[in-house]
């Protein structure tokens, strides 16, 4: 009787031993948590089109959005570029990476695979894509197919991040402006408008609320945590 409850007591050891390595990837080790969030599209937008209150009126509400999910311990700049005097470029105000959204998905690692810096680079693309541009809720968003369409984002760039130089106004005054202007607009689900850019597609139609939503968005911003 001694021998069978030490051979039954061994073979549950030998069990749980068993499951608990299952549940280590192929090295022995146990799976990495997830990334925290480092990046998301505004469930919404500040509901006066184009005008944010400049770049820390931007900044703002990408730091509100973040807060509200438990995400405000870290600093958020939204994704806009600047033009003429002391113009900014998007680029270069959103930390070095590695960024990941809602459900630690990386969507890329640095700035240069986020923009495509390079040929190789741009071959691979960044993975900014409808189904994990999420909002900071966790939430995929309108996009084509979708009514009502809201896939465009508010960048004020080029492809390549950098702010536009010509005389256009291609920031509705530098996000200051719901009437005259228009803003450089971005697809988070890279369909439509003749190129698959998730940060430079087409203009706005103007810089209200009325504006962003006819051409199809909803005045909505990329947060990156820049720590």
């Amino acid at each position: 009787m001694r021998n069978t409850r030490f051979i039954l007591a061994a073979s549950m050891l030998l069990s749980a031993s068993i499951a608990f390595g299952q549940a280590k990837d192929g090295k022995g080790k146990a799976p990495a948590a997830p990334a925290p969030m480092s990046f998301f599209v505004t469930s919404a937008g500040s509901g006066k089109g184009a005008d944010l209150g400049g770049l820390a009126g931007a900044d703002q509400l990408c730091q509100m959005r973040a807060a509200a999910v438990g995400r405000g311990n870290s600093t958020w700049h939204a994704y806009l570029s600047t033009q003429g005097a002391g113009a900014v470029n998007a680029r270069d105000r959103i930390g070095s990476g590695p960024w990941a959204n809602a459900k630690g998905q990386v969507i890329a690692a640095n700035v240069a695979e986020l923009h495509g810096d390079t040929l190789e680079i741009a071959r691979m693309g960044n993975r900014i894509t409808k189904t994990s541009a999420l909002s900071e809720k966790g939430e995929i968003l309108n996009g084509v197919g979708d009514t009502p369409n809201e896939h465009d984002i508010l960048t004020g760039s080029q492809p390549d991040g950098r702010a536009y130089t010509d005389a256009a106004d291609h920031t509705c005054s530098n996000w200051t402006s719901s009437g005259m202007g228009t803003a450089q607009l971005g697809h988070f689900d890279r369909m439509g408008g003749g190129n698959a850019s998730w940060n430079s597609v087409h203009p706005s139609q103007g810089c209200s609320q009325q504006n962003l939503v006819a051409t199809g968005g909803a005045g909505k911003l990329y947060c990156f945590a820049i720590n």
